[in-house]
This record gives C-alpha cells, sequence and structure tokens, in this order.
C-alpha cells in the first residue's frame, strides 16, 4: 500500500551522515582522531567566555551576532556587514543551496568533496553534480565542462576533505573568473587556517560578486561540539541569506565562547604552528614506511595503501589498539585512512601502530 504521507523528491535518496567513531571496544578511553578535532581543544579564553554564560541560559540571544561578527571582522579584516554566522558552516551552505537552488536546479561537488554537498543538495530539491578531480586535487576544466544552464551552484572544499590537498592560487582565481556570473562559487574553508599563505577566498569574494566563503569554529578553534560557523559574501547574497536564517540560530553561550576564541590570536597561532609540526612529521613518517601520502594543508593526513582490503585491516588493526581513524571508501578513496594530527604524543602512537602493522602486514 502507499503511504499517504511521502517526502519531497529526493529526500529518500540521501544517505545519512557518519560522523567519525569515537569508542572502541575494551577500551574506556581512546586516542580520537577521526573527526580532525583540535588535540588541545579551546583555548583558556574560550572556556572562560564558556562559563561566564551559566547564569544566561534563560535569555534568548541577540539576532543580529553582532559582537561576535565584529570580533571576526576586526581579526580578518573584513566588514562585519557582509559576515553571516550560523550552526556551523554547515547551516550556511544549506541556507546557500535553498536560497539559490530547488527542483530541476543543479550544484556541482567534486569526486572527493565533503559529504555534506550532496546531503544538503537534495535537501534542496536539486540534483547533485559530481565531477572527478585530479590527483586528489579540485580540477577547474572538469568543474567548468560540467556547468550547464542548469547548475546554480559550485562547491568547492579548499583545502579539501578528506583530500587534504589544496588547490593552487591561480586556479582558483581561474574557476572564479570563468565560472558564469550567475553560478555561485562556494568556497569552504574550514581547514583555511591550516594552509599557509591562504586567506580561505577573501580576495575573490572581493573581486567576485557570486563567490561566497565559509568557515568554521569546529577545527582550530575546538569547538565542534558548540557547532558555529561564519561566511562571507556580498551584501546581496548576505541579505537574501538573513531572510532565510532562523533568527536566535546561535546561543548566548556559542556566541560568546566563539568572540573569545577568535580575539585569542596567541592560542591559535599556537595551535597552527603545532599542527604544522607534527602534520610533517606524519607524512614524512608515513611515507619512510613506503605509503603514499600527499602533503597537507589541513590537519590531518591521507596514507595511501596498497589495497582497500589493507587499508581497512589497518584500520581494525588501529582500533584494536585503541586508535580511531576514519576510513574514507565513501568519499571514493576506499584504499586510503584520513588520520587527524594529534599532539606529538599522539603522532608518536599512530606512526608506531601503523608500523608494527605494516610489519606484520608484510
Amino acid at each position: 500500500m502507499q503511504p499517504l504521507i511521502t517526502p519531497q523528491p529526493g529526500i529518500m535518496e540521501i544517505e545519512l551522515y557518519q560522523g567519525g567513531a569515537s569508542k572502541a571496544a575494551g577500551f574506556d578511553q581512546v586516542l580520537k582522531l577521526s573527526s580532525n578535532e583540535n588535540p588541545l581543544g579551546p583555548s583558556q579564553a574560550a572556556l572562560a567566555a564558556f562559563r561566564s554564560t551559566a547564569n544566561t541560559l534563560h535569555r534568548y540571544p541577540t539576532t543580529d551576532h553582532a559582537e561576535l561578527r565584529t570580533a571576526i571582522g576586526e581579526v580578518h579584516g573584513l566588514d562585519p556587514a557582509r559576515i553571516i554566522c550560523g550552526v556551523g558552516s554547515d547551516e550556511i551552505l544549506g541556507l546557500l543551496c535553498y536560497a539559490y537552488a530547488g527542483p530541476g536546479d543543479e550544484i556541482i561537488h567534486t569526486a572527493h568533496g565533503f559529504s555534506m554537498y550532496p546531503v544538503l543538495t537534495r535537501a534542496a530539491g536539486a540534483t547533485p553534480v559530481v565531477v572527478a578531480e585530479r590527483d586528489r586535487v579540485v580540477d577547474v576544466d572538469a568543474i567548468l565542462g560540467a556547468v550547464t544552464e542548469r547548475t546554480r551552484l559550485v562547491f568547492v572544499a579548499n583545502p579539501g576533505n578528506p583530500s587534504s590537498t589544496r588547490m593552487p592560487d591561480e586556479e582558483l582565481a581561474r574557476l572564479a573568473s570563468e565560472l558564469p556570473e550567475d553560478v555561485v562559487l562556494v568556497l569552504d574553508g574550514a581547514y583555511a587556517e591550516f594552509a599557509d599563505g591562504y586567506d580561505g577566498g577573501v580576495s575573490l569574494v572581493d573581486k567576485h560578486p557570486n563567490a561566497v566563503m565559509t568557515r568554521t569554529f569546529s577545527k582550530l578553534y575546538g569547538l565542534g561540539g558548540l557547532r558555529i560557523g561564519w561566511g562571507y559574501a556580498s551584501d546581496e547574497i548576505i541579505g537574501v541569506l538573513n531572510r532565510l536564517r532562523p533568527p536566535f540560530n546561535l546561543s548566548l553561550t556559542q556566541l560568546a565562547t566563539a568572540e573569545a576564541a577568535v580575539r585569542d590570536r596567541a592560542y591559535a597561532a599556537h595551535c597552527v604552528a603545532l599542527n604544522a609540526e607534527q602534520r610533517a612529521r606524519m607524512v614524512a613518517g608515513l611515507r619512510a614506511l613506503g605509503l603514499a601520502c600527499d602533503d597537507s594543508e589541513t590537519n590531518f593526513v591521507l596514507p595511501r595503501f596498497s589495497s582497500p582490503a589493507q587499508a581497512d585491516a589497518c584500520e581494525a588493526a588501529l582500533r584494536g589498539q585503541g586508535i580511531l581513524v576514519r576510513k574514507v571508501g565513501g568519499y571514493g578513496l576506499p584504499d586510503a585512512l584520513r588520520i587527524t594530527v594529534g599532539d606529538e604524543a599522539g603522532c608518536t602512537r599512530v606512526l608506531d601502530a601503523v608500523a608494527g602493522f605494516l610489519k606484520v602486514a608484510a
């Protein structure tokens, strides 16, 4: 019997998002390197701001996020009026889909792009169009070749997740210049702070009215549990998104904690430096073990194994030692594992565990 209540077309084609594992059988505590979290956690300033809001939980937050937008603007040299804040950058990505796409429209993303892109596309009733990458790097020509009269948005994660790679600046600029002006280019910069010398797309947004950049507080700032993100775009696009954004989407706790986090530049710099040091060590160590591993521009690395079976076996071996990493077959990379860059002790433990696995497997 046909059910009387049915969802909109495309909804049942959405594959449920699977987060990184946080538990392993037989271990009360694990080394969690499956979700690209900051191993140091949030700054003391952010924690103090979080605690200071305990007595305000009965109060509604502001609807304009003015203080947080001002802080972000001052730190990054941006116009606060062109900043929007959301429940993680995911909410802003979703608002862009709802605002500019619908049934009959297409949204482009790359083969190894963030798995939420097709979810948000289908939620808006649009059709996801997947284009190939070239050696795990976004291919501008492949994107441009997939654009049709139905294309409404293009999602580009730069640096990429789970690829860890970054597009050359000149290629990103070429994409922005050659994309039709009525197509929204979304530059997802969740890992932009870890890419040395990259502005996250600010210069392109200032040059191209159809470009949008998004950022998150979940990675560098260690606030994944609070779900806070932001975006920067033209006045026109921000005005459209604010008409869709729920007025009380961020709590007083989220707003105060994020403001303290973004203003603590010394702590942010410390976290970036630690990540760069241990990331280089991880890449070099994995290559020394005979594993292919691209130079990473993020806070994780992506070693590639001889086969999907070997990657699965290594993940199981690590899990058997209480080390949790991410299998990425769902991203089209079945022979790889995504491993968050931890602190020095955590990286040592991972390298030793992978070396032990490969020695037994030889």
